[in-house]
């Protein structure tokens, strides 16, 4: 049961992401760390999220816009550095609330608090008509980067915060979609290579056979998602961001992620 039930987390939160550009490590890590360890979890979400991301880099890459990539992508990591050196300084910070519910602790801290209101509000901006028509130029693509390197190694939703920006890029879905995933791929490279990935506790403490299931249903998810944005619009695609920004800002206010 415990390894039917990530499997097919996998699968729907890699189709999920695929769309929205975000959301397989928010939704697959807490499901994990249900049945294992939480160490085992994060080293289990980063092995499948980088795989997941270099598969649906392979399937895509088609439809890349290489200048945005890297007009944004470039500045995003390197503004990811001191955002993440900032949370140092927050992570000093007290606790706002804490409470137990289903037997389990949650603390709302003062970064999910800043980054959970950040997200509630460019949820809002998503919905506002005359922000819908907004788009970067050239010149302010590497300014949306610094912003979400910056925010994204503030709070490790470096995801939700690029698909805000990209949304205004003038991308159509097709692009929009493999864009967010080279980046996110430049993304994930970048961080594993600083923070690293404990494969030697992953095999050690995880069968083999569910870490291969959980790849290959993100794998599965990838093509499902890739199949159905034939049928998505860009407008689609918008409103689904908005709503799962809205979502992830919920959960990160009342301390559940």
């Amino acid at each position: 049961m415990t390894a039917l039930i990530i499997t097919i987390t996998a699968f729907l939160a890699s189709i999920l992401t695929l769309y929205s550009g975000f959301g397989l490590g928010t939704l697959f890590m807490p499901v994990v760390a249900i049945f294992l360890p939480v160490t085992v979890a994060v080293a289990l979400t980063a092995f499948v999220h980088l795989l997941n991301n270099l598969f649906k880099l392979g399937a895509l890459w088609r439809d890349i816009n290489r200048r945005i990539t890297w007009r944004f992508g470039l500045p995003a990591i390197l503004a990811a550095i001191p955002g993440a050196w900032f949370l140092t300084g927050l992570s000093d910070l007290p606790e706002i609330h804490s409470y137990r519910a289903a037997e389990h602790d949650f603390i709302i801290t003062p970064v999910k608090l800043i980054i959970g209101i950040l997200l509630l509000v460019f949820a809002t901006m998503e919905w506002l008509p005359v922000l819908k028509k907004a788009k970067f130029t050239e010149k302010s693509l590497p300014l949306g980067g610094v912003l979400s390197g910056f925010f994204g190694g503030l709070s490790g939703h470096q995801g939700a915060f690029r698909s805000v920006f990209l949304l205004h890029a003038g991308l159509d879905k097709n692009a929009f979609v493999a864009t967010n995933a080279a980046i996110s791929v430049l993304v994930d490279i970048t961080r594993l290579a600083v923070y690293g990935m404990n494969i030697t506790l992953l095999i050690a403490q995880v069968n083999t056979e569910l870490i291969i299931a959980a790849t290959a249903a993100a794998f599965a998810g990838v093509l499902a998602g890739k199949a159905g944005l034939k049928k998505m619009t860009i407008g689609f695609i918008r409103k689904l961001v908005a709503v799962l920004l809205y979502i992830l800002g919920a959960l990160l206010i009342a301390g559940l992620v």
